[in-house]
């Protein structure tokens, strides 16, 4: 890089850098990092084209650059992901937050909302992006995170303290149901590892730099959901339900297999803004 190293400059190379290695949003990518770097919103560095970077700055954006053309997410690059209005904290040790698992939070909002004093469980909470968006939409709302890495844990302990809902969240350590005791809530929320074993070398190289534990699902993807289903009524008050995101054609079997376990549909499938059937919601039967 020759050229005075301006932010325009910068973007330019930046781009064409990141297209020659097949990143997917590589002007995107690049003005993101400059801001990261800089301090800025992304409208400022057009007001700002010829501004040059500082030696610290042009060395600290190089690195995210390296970083980032080896495919590590943008997420694990700032430490941060946007879910729901909100912004998370992230480490490679939570599964970044998608703009799917909005349409179970949503979904889940709705339901326990309508209950005076809702209590629900998040398993598998990771960041905690699904547990504290509800606690965050429903403020007279407890919810108790589950997850097996003590990592994960950490991570959405700080996040619960930074979004001023810590009082209202628990945390466990443990393997789905296991650790939550003789508690009982009206709802029990999940975005569990769904991508069936023989998959998990067909995954973009990024999502490969996210934890293993939270992506595969066992030899047809469906492990974790077998367990909730066969545990999940233990632990669930009368009218109460268990909400589950999915991946592509996994409805239809997650369905068969609660329909069989005595479980029924309080709803068809959701929707993702794609058309995929993303979450499904059984309760109870009387």
């Amino acid at each position: 890089m020759s050229k005075k190293q301006t932010i325009g400059v910068l973007v330019q190379l930046t781009k064409q850098y990141f297209q020659e290695r097949g990143i997917e949003n590589p002007r995107l990518d690049a003005e993101v990092l400059l801001c990261h770097v800089m301090n800025l919103e992304r409208i400022d560095l057009y007001v700002r084209f010829d501004q040059p970077l500082e030696e610290q700055e042009l060395s600290s954006y190089r690195d995210l650059v390296r970083r980032r053309s080896g495919g590590e997410p943008i997420a694990y690059l700032l430490g941060e992901k946007e879910f729901m209005g909100h912004t998370f904290k992230v480490s490679p040790a939570v599964l970044i937050p998608r703009p799917d698992t909005e349409i179970l939070v949503e979904a889940a909002v709705n339901r326990l909302a309508e209950y005076p004093e809702p209590r629900f469980l998040d398993i598998g909470v990771g960041s905690g992006a699904i547990l504290l968006s509800v606690l965050k939409a429903i403020p007279y709302a407890k919810g108790i995170g589950v997850d097996l890495s003590p990592d994960a844990l950490l991570i959405a302990k700080e996040n619960a303290t930074t979004l001023g809902v810590n009082h209202r969240a628990g945390f466990l350590l443990g393997d789905t149901l296991a650790p939550i005791g003789d508690r009982k809530v009206q709802g029990i929320l999940s975005n569990p590892p769904y991508i069936p074993t023989r998959d998990m070398g067909t995954l973009q190289k990024e999502v490969k730099l996210e934890p293993k534990l939270a992506l595969d699902g066992g030899l047809d993807g469906l492990n974790i959901y077998r367990k909730l289903l066969l545990d999940g009524k233990n632990y669930l008050l009368p009218g109460g339900f268990l909400m589950m995101e999915m991946g592509i054609h996994q409805a239809e079997p997650i369905t068969k297999i609660a329909l069989e376990m005595g479980w029924i549909e309080l709803e068809p499938p959701r929707k993702d803004y794609g058309g995929i059937e993303r979450v499904v919601t059984f309760g109870l039967a009387d």
